[in-house]
C-alpha cells in the first residue's frame, strides 16, 4: 500500500505569520461557486451571503486586538483582504495570519450553513471555503499601494479574472 502524498504548505517556509506587518490574502469558494452576489456594470452587488462575509471581516478586530484590516472586496466566488498585525502594549494576543483566516473560514461557514437553512441560500459540495488560501507578505509601501489598486479595481476587472466563472 502506497502512502498518499504530502499537501504542500503555500505559506512561506520559516516565516512567522505572527509578526508585525501587513499581508494580503485571497479566500477562494470551493468549487469556484459564486455564492456572494454579482457583478454588474463594474461594480460587485452582493447578495446577502455577500454582505455576511463583509461583517465577520470587519469583526476581525473584535475578534483579535491585534489585527486590522485595510481595503477588503467580496466578489462572487472568492475575497481578498489586506491584514496588518500591530503589536502594542494593550494588545494581550500575539495573533498569527492562519489563525485569523482559520477563524474567519469558520465563523462564514457556520454563517452560510445557516443561511442555507433559514434562508435557502445556494448550497455548496461539502465545503465553503477551499482547503487553504494564497498569501502575499507586503514587504513596502509601493508594494502595499499595488495591492490596494488591484483590490479597488477588481470588480471592474471581473470578466478577466482567473476566478471568473460565465
Amino acid at each position: 500500500m502506497s502512502a498518499l502524498p504530502q499537501r504542500k504548505s503555500p505559506r512561506l517556509k520559516d516565516y512567522d505569520y505572527s509578526q508585525e506587518g501587513a499581508y494580503f490574502v485571497t479566500i477562494c469558494v470551493q468549487d469556484h461557486l459564486s455564492l456572494f452576489g454579482n457583478v454588474a456594470e463594474n461594480v460587485m452587488i452582493l447578495s446577502n451571503a455577500g454582505m455576511m462575509l463583509g461583517k465577520f471581516w470587519t469583526d476581525l478586530p473584535n475578534k483579535f486586538d491585534d489585527v486590522h484590516i485595510d481595503l477588503w472586496v467580496v466578489m462572487p466566488n472568492h475575497f481578498h483582504g489586506i491584514v496588518i498585525i500591530n503589536r502594542y502594549p494593550q494588545n494581550h494576543q500575539q495573533t498569527s495570519i492562519p489563525q485569523a483566516m482559520q477563524w474567519f473560514k469558520t465563523i462564514t461557514t457556520n454563517a452560510y450553513i445557516r443561511g442555507i437553512k433559514s434562508d435557502n441560500w445556494q448550497r455548496f459540495n461539502k465545503r465553503l471555503w477551499q482547503h487553504s488560501y494564497h498569501d502575499h507578505i507586503i514587504r513596502n509601501e509601493p508594494d502595499l499601494n499595488r495591492i490596494r489598486e488591484y483590490v479597488l479595481t477588481n470588480p471592474a476587472r471581473w470578466k478577466a479574472d482567473t476566478f471568473y466563472d460565465a
